[in-house]
């Protein structure tokens, strides 16, 4: 696994990344085989156009407010909440105010 944080360190979440003025600032935390995190910081307005992914992802919101539209259903998360993105199913996210959010992809073993 590679990671750009110091292993046996407790950090604040808010200290990783520097949110960027009208844009997104995004930092992978740790990467494996497994799948990635990676912190993400939106200024107010900013979005994620719709697109897919080939694996699930479970999106954390930190702080603020983020609204993401999965197959076409808006859902609006607040700070404290989780949200699955399943897999091939498009998706987008849009803040509506500074908001941070962990997403984590979850990659399937390859079988033989």
């Amino acid at each position: 696994m590679s990671t750009t944080i110091t292993p046996a360190h407790a950090f604040a979440l808010d200290t990783l990344i520097t949110p960027t003025e009208h844009g997104i600032a995004s930092r992978i935390l740790a990467r494996s085989a497994g799948g990635t995190i990676t912190l993400f910081a939106f200024d107010a307005g900013q979005d994620l156009s719709e697109h897919t992914a080939p694996f699930d992802a479970l999106v954390h919101v930190l702080a603020g407010t983020l609204t993401l539209t999965i197959g076409g259903t808006p859902v609006e998360a607040r700070a404290g909440s989780v949200v699955l993105m399943p897999a091939h199913v498009p998706h987008a996210v849009a803040a509506s105010e500074p908001s941070r959010m962990l997403l984590t992809m979850l990659r399937e073993p390859k079988t033989a």
